[in-house]
């Protein structure tokens, strides 16, 4: 019996979290075409007959965009890659090795750690990754390399398999019946937010969050209250949209997850609150 935790690393947008959720098999993890979605150490569990593996998500590197938030992501990062089994270090060949990229090398490289290099997003067609081979020269400072879709569930069992192998002997550290380190209300709270950047867009930055304040179980639905925060008042007007357009969507599209998710009918108290310290709380 094997067990351990594989860190999950790269820059931002390359597919961390959503591998994170295809490894585990349901979703744990938020997942958007945001930079920097991830801000906290999730740890998703994988058991098989041989072991078990904690995947730990990490925030991806966003080097150009300096700002509180920023330097704290990296920081988790850093505390991340300690007490770690095996480093698992997703790349996406669609986009060119740059100073972000060799950030993250750097930060891996010189790790006695057993490293494995997973190309992603491989459901593209081969013209849309163009910066494969420049990747794939880093082959021998790790000890396999994988090219699969995280997105489509393609070719994880051979990744799966690896990092089981990797692992030193060891009991399960997680009971077989819990998947995460995160509560119910983290959960939800990332369900939200996602929802937000998806109804967003590009139209508010980074400085968002959401706070679960408290989830009722009643005997025919689950009542919750959560709060956007957000740094700036005018960022809280187009959160709400004219006539509160956009916060009814985005109460919608969370509540439709969670309603599946849970498999129960969810009441959803959604408001938005300006909280300029939000960031010194993470």
């Amino acid at each position: 019996m094997r067990s351990g935790f594989a860190v999950l690393v790269g820059r931002s947008n390359v597919g961390k979290s959503t591998l994170l959720n295809t490894v585990v098999g349901t979703k744990i993890a938020a997942t958007s075409f945001r930079a920097q979605m991830t801000r906290q150490t999730i740890h998703g569990v994988l058991n098989t007959p041989e072991g078990q593996a904690i995947f730990v998500d990490t925030p991806g590197v966003l080097k150009e965009k300096r700002s509180l938030l920023t330097s704290k992501l990296i920081k988790k990062i850093h505390e991340a890659l300690n007490g770690i089994d095996v480093i698992v270090y997703v790349v996406d060949p669609t986009r060119e090795i740059g100073p972000e990229e060799r950030l993250v090398y750097g930060m891996i490289r010189h790790l006695s750690t057993p490293k494995i290099l997973v190309l992603n997003k491989t459901d593209l067609p081969k013209k849309e990754r163009p910066h494969e081979e420049d990747y794939l020269q880093w082959s021998n400072d790790f000890e396999a390399v994988f090219s699969l879709s995280a997105l489509k569930a393609r070719h994880i069992e051979p990744l799966k398999a690896k990092v089981i192998a990797l692992l030193p002997e060891g009991e399960p550290l997680y009971p077989e019946e819990q998947l995460t380190n995160i509560d119910k209300e983290f959960w939800i709270a990332e369900i939200i937010r996602e929802k937000v950047f998806s109804v967003l867009d590009k139209e508010i930055p980074y400085a968002i969050t959401v706070q679960v304040s408290s989830v009722e179980e009643k005997q025919d639905c689950t009542v919750i209250t959560a709060h956007i925060l957000t740094n700036q008042l005018r960022y809280k007007r187009v959160i709400i949209g004219k006539g509160g357009s956009k916060i009814k969507e985005i109460g919608q599209m969370a509540r439709k997850e969670l309603e599946q998710a849970i498999n129960q009918k969810i009441f959803l108290e959604l408001d938005v609150a300006v909280d300029t310290h939000w960031v010194d709380r993470i």
